[in-house]
């Protein structure tokens, strides 16, 4: 059969587990013994969430780049970062639930600060209005992220600030997609932000079963997303 479409074995049980609705500290564990070969396994994965939601934060973000700060939530082992510090991002500051996952991102020298942090139980560790972006690439899914995160990374974003959000269109997280929507949607109605951008990518990260596989063609599909905090700064005159 075509399942895993090609993909070694290792990597495809991995993935799954991560998606799989477990308790939290398993879900962390699970992270912790990954670290060690994930940017292997997400290389096989072809997973270009990172790629594409840096790209298009820089194409909203008013430019210079060097001097802004950003907040990456569930960095991982720093792919997120790899990709905004190509773009001219210098100062950037990461929180994970994993430990193993942060000494890994520790290890790139991308970041000013890394701490230990759990979304959906912890509070970020950062004052309000602190970030001029923040970044939640991949970790808004089935399983992990709880959509009820959005108002805590609204409370360190500036006012003006942008967010930079993905999450998966493949069959079992649909639902998870749907309620994110939804939670996304009233946020802009009560004038929290603004939707700047919301990009469907037919080519998001290889599927691990035949199932999941969006349009039949081996890959499953994925949104990027850019809100702007409300209110907007307006431009100075003259």
């Amino acid at each position: 059969s075509r399942t895993g479409m090609g993909l070694p074995e290792a990597v495809r049980d991995q993935v799954a587990a991560v998606h799989r609705d477990s308790a939290l500290p398993d879900r962390l564990r699970l992270y912790d013994g990954w670290a060690a070969r994930y940017e292997q396994d997400v290389a096989a994965l072809e997973y270009r969430a990172p790629h594409l939601a840096a790209a298009s934060l820089a194409f909203a973000f008013p430019a210079p780049h060097a001097e802004a700060r950003l907040l990456d939530v569930a960095c991982g082992t720093g792919l997120v970062a790899r990709e905004l510090h190509r773009r001219g991002f210098r100062c950037l500051h990461g929180v994970d639930g994993s430990a193993g996952m942060l000494e890994r991102a520790r290890s790139t020298g991308l970041y000013q600060e890394l701490r230990l942090c759990v979304l959906g139980r912890d509070p970020l560790p950062a004052p309000a209005e602190h970030y001029d972006a923040v970044t939640l690439v991949g970790a808004l899914g089935e399983g992990q992220v709880p959509s009820t995160v959005l108002p805590e990374l609204l409370r360190v974003t500036k006012p003006g600030g942008f967010l930079c959000l993905t999450t998966r269109s493949n069959p079992s997280n649909l639902r998870y997609k749907a309620e994110l929507e939804a939670a996304l949607g009233q946020l802009e109605r009560s004038g929290a932000w603004q939707k700047l951008l919301a990009q469907e990518v037919e080519y998001w990260e290889r599927a691990v079963t035949e199932e999941e596989s969006t349009q039949g063609n081996g890959y499953i599909s994925g949104v990027v997303y850019i809100y702007q905090k409300c209110p907007v700064p307006h431009l100075k005159e003259g």
